[in-house]
């Protein structure tokens, strides 16, 4: 394994992204409608402009949760590893949960948590 691996298999990417955007073109018909080019709104008729400001509280608590949910995910190898590491994984555990909770009091504390 080497280089010529790494190049085969971008290839293989590229060769299959291709053909599957050709064949979806050559198979489906393309139409055009109104309703294609509107906002998405749970399928209730938008009123005045769709183009408006939202706060960006918004997007912070987005945010956190998606740091918060992808730490979650270094849960599972752990939980696989435990039994064999021992000690050691519960006190790296206990840390690695006490820097979330750091995290949490923080982005509690600048607000980013009240909805708004």
């Amino acid at each position: 394994m080497g280089p010529a691996s790494m190049i085969v298999l971008i290839m293989a990417a590229v060769t299959f992204s291709v053909i599957a955007i050709l064949v979806s073109r050559t198979v489906l018909k393309a139409t055009w409608n109104p309703q294609k080019g509107e906002p998405y709104e749970c399928g209730i008729p938008t009123r005045g402009q769709t183009w408006i400001q939202f706060n960006v509280g918004y997007y912070l608590f987005a945010l956190i949760f998606l740091i918060f949910d992808v730490e979650l995910i270094f849960l599972y190898p752990w939980a696989v590893a435990v039994q064999q590491v021992g000690w050691i994984a519960l006190v790296e555990i206990v840390i690695f949960f006490f820097i979330l909770f750091i995290g949490f009091l923080y982005a509690h504390k600048k607000g980013a948590l009240k909805w708004v």
